[in-house]
């Protein structure tokens, strides 16, 4: 996404980050000269890596919970305050010159992580497989099942009008293009199924992408 709007736009485009509880956009960014992580303003904000489930330290790069102490804030202070988002920390000085500690891009969130036969599956890496995939819309969802004591995931995805007049053929191998593209991209299986346009629900705010039948 981010190359087909620097194409487009011809601009070089950067990732910021930030959140409402803790600043808006501003809390980290990346540098023009790298684009190798996002520089934490570590004179505003304290970042700690931490065991999403038992709040243990993590050292620099170990891949956990990033989590943030303000140092300036005022009226509205965050001591270890968690965002659930999974990330990295990098301490070593950029090519650019600083030496802010960077975190890598967001990988996905603690609480939207799935265990899929003991492999870490976010929806947002099925998601980047879908954007590639060429004939499919932005629109997904992930059912989870367990049959014979294994979990099993599908991947329901919406095609496109003009691909969904095309013979039965070249669906059921863009079905397999898609499950073997996951496959490759998360180390699990998925079974793929096309849906009709306009097939999956809507929801208003944030989409329900994921539906767990399992009863653990």
């Amino acid at each position: 996404m981010r190359q087909e709007i620097e194409k487009k736009l011809n601009l070089d485009a950067i990732d910021i980050y930030g959140l409402s509880e803790v600043m808006g956009p501003g809390v980290s960014v990346e540098c023009l000269e790298a684009k190798k992580g996002l520089h934490i303003f570590e004179d505003h904000f304290i970042p700690e890596i931490i065991h999403p489930n038992t709040g243990e330290v993590l050292p620099y790069g170990e891949s956990g919970e990033l989590v943030f102490t303000t140092i300036t804030k005022e009226a509205f202070p965050l001591l270890r305050y968690r965002t659930r988002d999974i990330t990295t920390l990098n301490p070593d000085p950029c090519i650019c010159g600083r030496t802010l500690v960077r975190m890598d891009k967001v990988r996905g969130r603690s609480d939207d992580m799935l265990i899929i036969r003991g492999v870490n599956v976010f929806p947002s890496q099925i998601e980047s497989v879908i954007m590639q995939t060429k004939g499919v819309e932005p629109h997904y969802q992930l059912i989870v099942d367990r049959k014979d004591n294994l979990d099993t995931l599908t991947v329901r995805v919406e095609i496109n009008e003009k691909l969904f007049s095309d013979e039965v053929k070249k669906l059921q191998e863009l079905e397999n293009r898609i499950s073997k593209d996951i496959k490759e991209t998360l180390g699990v299986s998925a079974k793929v199924q096309l849906a009709e346009p306009k097939s999956i629900a809507r929801s208003e705010g944030k989409a329900a992408r994921v539906i767990d039948n399992r009863k653990i």
